[in-house]
């Protein structure tokens, strides 16, 4: 990997029209476009990697800093989560939490509706790290636990409770993209 005085002269003996590609698409917040246009001429001359082309973006992001046009949060309050529920097709059965990650946000929580028919899933919220600090704000609990799932169970089990369904989140504690899905349970009447 290349340190940050390499990665510096490097970025400066881009041409300028690469360079303004690719800080267009970081102020546009488009992280893995702006990775890829790095790859795609760090290849022809440079052998400039996945890893290093993440560490030159992530510089330019250091360097735009608040001048970045994030992407918005999803909203996690009741009322919200509430009313894009309401909006799924079906019967809702269950308000589930599962885990997904990529380079780019490391792991993170998706919230959905689960629904039965159609037997679906919803997606109701995506909590990366952001979004779930700017959530829970000063009210951490001070664990070891990733944010996204604190406020993921916390938001989670607030609207299932609310639509008077359970709640599942398999791997609260740890990020586990494998971890079981929500299975309805079947009631069975005695000696059936």
């Amino acid at each position: 990997m290349m340190r940050k005085p390499d990665r510096t002269a490097w970025w400066e003996q881009l041409p300028a029209g690469i360079r303004d590609q690719i800080d267009g698409y970081v102020l546009q917040d488009a992280m893995l476009a702006a990775i890829r246009v790095v790859v795609d001429v760090g290849l022809v001359r440079d052998d400039v990697g996945v890893g290093t082309a993440q560490l030159i973006v992530g510089d330019r992001y250091a360097h735009y800093g608040d001048r970045i046009a994030r992407a918005p949060h999803s909203p996690l309050d009741l009322e919200s989560l509430a009313y894009r529920a309401g909006g799924a097709a079906g019967r809702i059965v269950a308000i589930e939490a599962i885990w997904d990650g990529d380079t780019v946000h490391d792991w993170f929580v998706r919230l959905l509706a689960i629904t039965a028919e159609p037997a679906e899933e919803h997606v109701l919220a995506t909590l990366y790290a952001s979004t779930a600090k700017r959530y829970l704000g000063e009210d951490e609990d001070g664990s070891p636990r990733l944010p996204a799932a604190i406020a993921a169970e916390r938001a989670g089990s607030g609207l299932a409770a609310h639509l008077s369904v359970p709640f599942h989140f398999a791997s609260p504690d740890t990020p586990d993209d494998e971890a079981p899905r929500w299975q309805p349970t079947t009631l069975r009447e005695p000696g059936l």
